[in-house]
């Protein structure tokens, strides 16, 4: 524990990001203490007042109180992005060690489908399938939406990985023991790519959650549900900067900002320790 205390002290950028992350899972674990959930909803308080002792964030013209809609509304735009990231990276892990350790023909339509599917404009596919699910989508259908192209390139860049590893002479050695091909790829491959694999998830997480604010700015996120990318919905939705209701947009921009520079330093840190080139010297 205390060499892992040591090196992130030597890593800025990864103690920078996890100071950030900590902020916002302090931030809403104090805040659901103090602040009362239920004032999230729709007419719960007087509508459209600025910040206030009363109202530290101030309210927004449904009648919301936004210190509410941001203690509610941040873990569940981060259990988008995990959700995603994680069915993401997990789906593309499995497919990169398959097609790069077997090869043949499995790795040519891995690698195709991989290959294709990244020249689509994800986006709009993501609009289509959004649109194409009737009724009002919830959160967790808002996660696997994002989850359905999260894995391509994830199964792109860690098989690329994989093929290099493969090379090299531990994994010939247990080859020539006589070691399964899937006792290799857990006990010999894996290990060796975890760190890159954190960094991968980091990368896919922030990627989910960048997809889930798109979608849902343009409606077709959970309308029910108090999400960062719902509540700019309906700032743009209410034209708050053209009214002046600052308050109303500065508290999830702040927000979705801390988000993202968490994310981008701890991305970098890991990625220190996934590429020796980059290791800094004791």
């Amino acid at each position: 524990m205390r060499a892992v205390f040591r090196y992130i002290r030597r890593n800025p950028s990864l103690a920078l990001g996890i100071a950030l992350l900590a902020m916002l899972v302090l931030f809403v674990l104090i805040g659901s203490l103090m602040v009362d959930i239920e004032n999230a909803r729709p007419l719960s308080v007087p509508a459209l007042r600025p910040p206030s002792a009363d109202y530290p964030f101030g309210t927004d013209r449904q009648g919301r109180d936004l210190l509410a809609v941001m203690v509610a509304g941040t873990p569940l735009t981060l259990r988008i992005g995990f959700v995603a990231g994680f069915i993401g990276v997990g789906l593309g892990t499995v497919l990169a060690f398959i097609a790069a350790y077997y090869r043949g023909v499995i790795d040519t339509v891995i690698r195709a489908i991989a290959d294709i599917g990244l020249t689509v404009p994800g986006l709009l596919v993501l609009i289509i399938i959004a649109v194409s699910i009737k009724g009002t989508l919830t959160v967790n259908q808002m996660a696997i939406i994002v989850a359905s192209l999260a894995w391509l390139y994830p199964t792109r860049t860690i098989r690329a990985q994989v093929l290099s590893l493969r090379e090299r002479g531990y994994v010939e050695m247990a080859q020539l023991s006589g070691m399964s091909g899937p006792g290799i790829i857990f006990f010999e491959l894996m290990p060796n790519l975890l760190p890159y694999l954190a960094a991968t998830l980091v990368n896919a997480v922030s990627a989910a959650i960048l997809a889930s604010i798109y979608l849902e700015v343009l409606g077709l996120g959970p309308i029910d549900s108090p999400t960062l990318g719902m509540t700019l919905y309906w700032v743009y939705f209410n034209a708050a900067m053209i009214n002046g209701w600052w308050w109303w947009w500065t508290a999830p921009t702040v927000i979705i900002l801390t988000v993202f520079l968490g994310m981008f330093f701890l991305t970098v840190g890991l990625d220190e320790i996934a590429n020796p080139r980059l290791r800094q010297s004791a």
